[in-house]
C-alpha cells in the first residue's frame, strides 16, 4: 500500500473516531484513503485552528486522544495556537500535518514551514516522518506519548513523498520508547508522610488542579475529602472534579476565586496539591501565597514539583494512583488515633461563606445582567449538560455562576487563555459525546474569531447551542481599563449590542447564524430570558446562536489584582475584608472579618 494508505490504516489500528481537518497540497494524498475508511469520520472544519480546538474539546469530553489534521505552511501554522493550548492544559491531541517532499524540505518550497521546529516548545514531542515504513511506529508512539504520563500534544509531521511511496503496512506489537518512562505509581513512603501532614493539620486545604480530571480520579478525590473532612477548592481546569453541591467545597480559587477558597490558601498551615501547578493566576503574588503552609505537592510531572513554589512533601505519581494509596495511609493514621479537630478551622470558612457569597447586582436601566443570564442558563441546562467557554469575563461568570457537579462538564481554555477556542471545542465535544445538550458560553469578541465553524455544525448535523453573552465590548479588557486606566477605553468597542455603528449592530448576530443554517435568537430584557432558553433548548436539529445583550459595564468580582498579594482580594469595588491577625486563635464569630470601603455586599449590591 502507500503511505497515506497506511498512515488511514494506522489511525483506525489507533481506534480513532474522528479527525477534524481541511485537505491540502502536502496532505492530499493522505485524504484519498480516508474516504474509504469505515470506522473514520473525518469533519471538515473552516479554519485549522477550528480543526485543533475541536480536538480538544473532543478529548475532553470523552477522554480520548483528539485528532486534528492540516497541509503544509499556512495550514501547518494555523494549528500552532490549539496545539499551544492543548500543551498548555495537558490535552491529548494528535496533530498530523503535511510537509512538502523530503528532497525540498529546507529549499523554501512553496508552502514549506519549518513546523517541527515551530512546536517544539508547545509539544510534548513531535516527529518528522520521511521513510513511509515508519508511519505505524510513528503512529502508534505518538497515541502513546499523548495520552500516557502527564497528557499532551504531539506532532507527526509526514513529507508528501512519504505518503506517496509504496510501503508494507506493520502496526507494531510493543513500543520501545527508551527515556520515556513516565512515573505513575507514587512513592509509598512518600504517601505515608503527606497522610502524617494531613492527620496533624487544623488548617489544612486540598488544592484540586485539572489533573485530578486528567487521571479521571473523581471518585477517589471524593473519598479522601470524606475521610479527611478537609475543605476543597477546584482550580478553573478543576470545576467539576469535585461537586459544587458538596459541603466542603469552597469553589474556585485565584484571580477571581471566591472569598472564602483564596483566604482559605492564604490562611492554610497544609496545602495537599493534587494535579495543580501553582499558577500566577491561582498564587497572586508568589512570595505571599499561602505563607504559613507546609506544601504537599502530587504531580504527575516531576518538572512542576517545586517549580514555582518550595515543597515538604513531593509526590511523583498519577492522581488517581496518588489518592488510592493516600486513603488508606490516611485512615491508618486515624486509626492510631492522630486527627486533628477541625471545628475551628470550618467556622471560620462557614462564615467567610456566609458574609461573602457570590453574588451581582442587577443594572438599573434594567437591561439584562450577563451574571443572570449564565446563571438561568446553568439551571434550565441542568449539570448534565457540557458547557465550554470561551476566555474572558464571560468565561468567570461561566465558572462562578454555573453548579458543576461531574466531571467532564466544563471545558475551557485555562492557560493560554484562547479567545474563539469555544465554538470549534464545544463542536468537538458534541461529536464526541452526542448525547449530552453542549452549550458554548461566549462572548462577543471571541466568537467573532471562530464563528465560521457554524458551518461545519450545520452541515455536518452538529447541534451545539451557543450563547454569546454580549456587552458590545471586549470585556475583560474593559473592565481592566476601567480599574487601572482611568476609563480610558482605548479599542475595546465592538459595536456589537446596540444600534450604534451606521446604523446597525455590526455584525447581527441573529443574521449571521441564519446565514450560517443555524436559529438565531436574541433576548434583551430579563423578563424574556427564561422563554429564551428554553426556546434554544427545544431545538434539536441543528446549531442554535442566542445574541443575549447584556449592560456593558458589568464586572467580574471577586478580584485580586495582578501581581499583588491574595491578601489583597476585593469582594466587590471598594469592598475588601479587613483580616483579624489574630484570628487562629479566635473562636465563634471573632474569627469572622470584618468588612471595609463600600459596605459589605449582600445579594450583589455593589457589585458593578
Amino acid at each position: 500500500m502507500t503511505g497515506a494508505q497506511s498512515l488511514v490504516r494506522s489511525l483506525e489500528a489507533a481506534q480513532v473516531e474522528v479527525v477534524f481537518g481541511i485537505p491540502g497540497g502536502a496532505i492530499l494524498p493522505a485524504y484519498d484513503p480516508l474516504l474509504d475508511s469505515a470506522s473514520v469520520r473525518h469533519v471538515l472544519v473552516r479554519h485549522e485552528q477550528g480543526a485543533g480546538h475541536a480536538a480538544q474539546g473532543y478529548a475532553q469530553a470523552t477522554g480520548r486522544v483528539g485528532v486534528c489534521m492540516a497541509t503544509s505552511g499556512p495550514g501547518a501554522t494555523n494549528l500552532v495556537t490549539a496545539i499551544a493550548d492543548a500543551h498548555m492544559d495537558s490535552v491529548p491531541m494528535v496533530a498530523i500535518t503535511g510537509q512538502v517532499s523530503s528532497a525540498a524540505i529546507g529549499t523554501d518550497a512553496f508552502q514549506e514551514a519549518d513546523i517541527v521546529g515551530m512546536t517544539m516548545p508547545v509539544t510534548k514531542h513531535n516527529f518528522l516522518v520521511t521513510d513511509p515504513d515508519d508511519i505505524p511506529r510513528t503512529i502508534a508512539e505518538a497515541f502513546h506519548i499523548a495520552s500516557t504520563g502527564r497528557p499532551g500534544p504531539v506532532l507527526v509531521d509526514v513529507s508528501k513523498d512519504a505518503l506517496q511511496a509504496r510501503t508494507t503496512f506493520l502496526w507494531p506489537a510493543s513500543l520501545d520508547l527508551p527515556g520515556y518512562r513516565p512515573t505513575t505509581t507514587p512513592h509509598r513512603r512518600q504517601v505515608r508522610e503527606a497522610a502524617k501532614l494531613l492527620a496533624a493539620a487544623e488548617r489544612p486545604v486540598l488544592y484540586v488542579g485539572g489533573g485530578v480530571l486528567k487521571a479521571h480520579a473523581a471518585a477517589e478525590l471524593a473519598e479522601l475529602v470524606e475521610l479527611s473532612g478537609a475543605p476543597v477548592v477546584t482550580t478553573l481546569m478543576a470545576r467539576g472534579a469535585l461537586p459544587d453541591s458538596h459541603p466542603s467545597h469552597l469553589g474556585m480559587p485565584g484571580m477571581h476565586g471566591t472569598v472564602a477558597a483564596v483566604t482559605a490558601l492564604q490562611k492554610a498551615d497544609l496545602l495537599v496539591a493534587l494535579g495543580a501547578r501553582f499558577d500566577d493566576r491561582v498564587t497572586g503574588k508568589l512570595s505571599s501565597f499561602a505563607p504559613d503552609a507546609a506544601v504537599v505537592h502530587a504531580d504527575v510531572d516531576p518538572a512542576e514539583i517545586g517549580k514555582n513554589r518550595v515543597v515538604d512533601v513531593p509526590i511523583v505519581g498519577d492522581a488517581r494512583e496518588v489518592l488510592a494509596e493516600l486513603v488508606p495511609a490516611l485512615r491508618a493514621e486515624h486509626a492510631d488515633g492522630h486527627r486533628a479537630d477541625l471545628t475551628t478551622w470550618w467556622r471560620q470558612l462557614d462564615q467567610l461563606r456566609r458574609t461573602y457569597p457570590l453574588g451581582y447586582a442587577e443594572a438599573e436601566d434594567g437591561s439584562l445582567a450577563p451574571q443572570r443570564v449564565i446563571t438561568r442558563l446553568g439551571e434550565i441546562a441542568g449539570p448534565e449538560a457540557i458547557y465550554v467557554s470561551g476566555v474572558g469575563q464571560h468565561q468567570m461568570w461561566a465558572a462562578q455562576f454555573i453548579g458543576y457537579e461531574r466531571p467532564g462538564s466544563w471545558i475551557n481554555s485555562g492557560g493560554l487563555g484562547t479567545m474563539g477556542f469555544a465554538v470549534p471545542a464545544a463542536m468537538g465535544a458534541k461529536v464526541g459525546d452526542p448525547d449530552r445538550v453542549v452549550w458554548a458560553v461566549d462572548g462577543d469578541g471571541c466568537f467573532q474569531m471562530t464563528n465560521q465553524e457554524l458551518a461545519t455544525c450545520a452541515l455536518n448535523g452538529i447541534p451545539i447551542k451557543v450563547a454569546v453573552i454580549n456587552n458590545s465590548s471586549l470585556g475583560m479588557v474593559r473592565q481592566w481599563q476601567t480599574l487601572f486606566y482611568e476609563g480610558r477605553y482605548s479599542n475595546t468597542d465592538l459595536h456589537t449590542g446596540s444600534a450604534v455603528a451606521m446604523g446597525q449592530r455590526i455584525p447581527d448576530f441573529v443574521k449571521l447564524a441564519e446565514a450560517y443554517g443555524c436559529v438565531g435568537l436574541r433576548c434583551e430584557r430579563p423578563e424574556d430570558l427564561d422563554a429564551t432558553i428554553e426556546a434554544a433548548m427545544a431545538v434539536t436539529d441543528r446549531p442554535v446562536v442566542v445574541d443575549f445583550v447584556v449592560h456593558r459595564d458589568a464586572m467580574v468580582w471577586p478580584m485580586v489584582a495582578a501581581g499583588v498579594s491574595n491578601d489583597e482580594i476585593q469582594y466587590a469595588r471598594g469592598v475588601s475584608p479587613e483580616w483579624d491577625r489574630d484570628e487562629e486563635t479566635s473562636t465563634e464569630d471573632d474569627a469572622a472579618p470584618t468588612p471595609t470601603g463600600a459596605g459589605v455586599a449582600h445579594e450583589g449590591e455593589g457589585q458593578r
